[in-house]
């Protein structure tokens, strides 16, 4: 009895090293934590036995079948959260399954003839981008796709989709005033835009080259992070820039406005560029900045 406790932190050491062993090797645990029980309860009972030889024995067993036991407890509870920790790396995948399944679904929907199905699979693409960050920016890069489809045809029904494109865009942006908010872009080359409003927006970067803004179009009180592109886009009507900050490059180069464009305010940080430009009526621009480069 008085060399017990060696015998079970023997045991001990050789339950630990196999553990170590099987661990690495992803095998079961289950032999390593009973050796390590079985250690543990030698060493406990057989310390105390060695400590105070009038300890009666069935207290010794007592006390060493706690310390056994503990082990084999904190086993089970290891193989609860690893249990759980796996349910729901499972429950995520499954998400993120079905996730690709309807997004890959409403992106087949937009070239749908049928005007309800579009703006309903644009609809689809917002409502994933907001229960899903991660196809936030790819959801805008679509949206922004569609307005940049020729729009030679032009009707109601292919402009109440337009429309909604547009509003879903600035829906999906956050607000200006928002600390630390994602930095998305916005490509706009070539786009056809009608009513657009992302005033109070922020984005990181807006690309908007030979572009058509038709009717009124909002771009006021905004903070765009990165570069605002405009070379060669065209306005036929009213263009609101007040109160806008662009951190990097403001480029207007043959920028063309027939009607009224106003900059009051704006604070163009960076290089800007507005050689070539017209406007058709008086424009405000910023101080320090004239259409002629």
């Amino acid at each position: 009895m008085r060399f017990l406790w060696i015998i079970g932190a023997i045991v001990v050491v050789v339950a630990l090293v196999a553990l170590v062993g099987k661990h690495r090797r992803k095998q079961s645990l289950l032999i390593p934590t009973l050796l390590g029980s079985i250690g543990m309860f030698l060493l406990v009972g057989g310390f105390l036995l060695a400590l105070e030889p009038a300890t009666p024995k069935n207290e010794a067993i007592k006390t060493g079948g706690f310390a056994g036991g503990a082990v084999v407890a904190l086993y089970a509870l290891w193989l609860n959260d690893r249990r759980r920790r796996t349910d729901e790396a499972r429950a995520e995948h499954d998400l993120y399954r079905v996730a690709d399944e309807r997004f890959a679904r409403a992106i087949e929907l937009l070239g749908h003839e049928t005007t309800q199905v579009r703006v309903g699979a644009m609809h689809a693409l917002a409502g994933l981008a907001k229960s899903r960050a991660g196809y936030t920016q790819t959801v805008l890069d679509i949206l922004c796709a569609y307005l940049r489809r020729p729009y030679t045809e032009r009707s109601d029904e292919e402009l109440e989709v337009r429309l909604t494109a547009q509003r879903l865009i600035a829906d999906l942006l956050p607000p200006w005033d928002a600390k630390d908010a994602p930095r998305y872009d916005l490509n706009l080359t070539k786009a056809y835009l009608n009513y657009f409003d992302i005033s109070y927006k922020q984005v990181g970067e807006l690309f908007a080259r030979v572009a058509v803004l038709d009717e009124s179009n909002a771009f006021h009180h905004m903070k765009i992070h990165g570069d605002m592109y405009w070379t060669e886009a065209k306005a036929t009507g009213r263009l609101y820039f007040q109160e806008t900050e662009v951190h990097g490059k403001t480029w207007f180069p043959r920028f063309a406005s027939t009607g009224r464009a106003v900059f009051t305010g704006a604070k163009f940080l960076g290089e800007t560029k507005f050689e070539g430009a017209s406007f058709g009526e008086a424009v405000d621009l910023p101080e320090g900045v004239s259409c002629a480069g």
